[in-house]
């Protein structure tokens, strides 16, 4: 799923200890502890939350630190405007605990994460992020691609091609699931 020639700065040995794994259930309220200390608002943490009861996270993954949760990223269903037969997911949020950042935690969840939004059959991937992270793994600014974002973000909003060819001849507007507008929207 990286760029070629990539590598992931694995920082042993907290990275080397993190086992990632699908999110359960009872994983809930550490994810929601972790997305909450992550992020500056409690916007993240209840789009997950409505995410995940709208059965919205096809993608989930936790990043656990013998039984302490110090890392989360979902993915959730996207769709072009025009080609809605071509599955796409959105990246949102990848989360990682303070003092455990910098140690390739987060990255270990990109590339993990991509894997398996693969093999849930998504075509592509779209994330609103830093270029400079999302770039070593594939990503490319969207706009470039000709996809625009319900969010007006220029350079952060980038897209990854999962199956070769899956965006050719598409443009448009790629729209992120309903229950992104409807905590927008709650949130002011």
């Amino acid at each position: 799923m990286r760029a070629p020639g990539a590598s992931i700065a694995h920082h042993a040995p907290m990275a080397a200890a993190v086992r990632i794994r699908s999110a359960t259930p009872t994983d809930a309220d550490a994810i929601t502890a972790v997305v909450s200390v992550a992020f500056p608002s409690p916007l993240e943490a209840r789009l997950v939350a409505a995410l995940r009861e709208a059965g919205r996270l096809i993608v989930e993954l936790v990043a656990d630190l013998d039984g302490r949760l110090v890392g989360h990223i979902a993915f959730s269903p996207v769709t072009i405007a025009g080609a809605p037969q071509v599955p796409g997911l959105g990246l949102a949020p990848l989360a990682v605990l303070p003092e455990c950042q910098g140690q390739g935690i987060g990255g270990r969840l990109i590339e993990l994460g991509l894997e398996a939004a693969s093999r849930a059959d998504a075509a592509f991937v779209v994330v609103l992020g830093e270029p400079r992270v999302y770039g070593r793994f594939g990503f490319e600014r969207a706009d470039r691609r000709g996809f625009d974002n319900e969010y007006g973000a220029g350079e952060q909003f980038m897209v990854l091609e999962l199956r070769r060819g899956a965006l050719d001849g598409l443009r448009g507007l790629v729209r992120y699931d309903a229950t992104f507008a409807r905590i927008l929207e709650a949130n002011g």
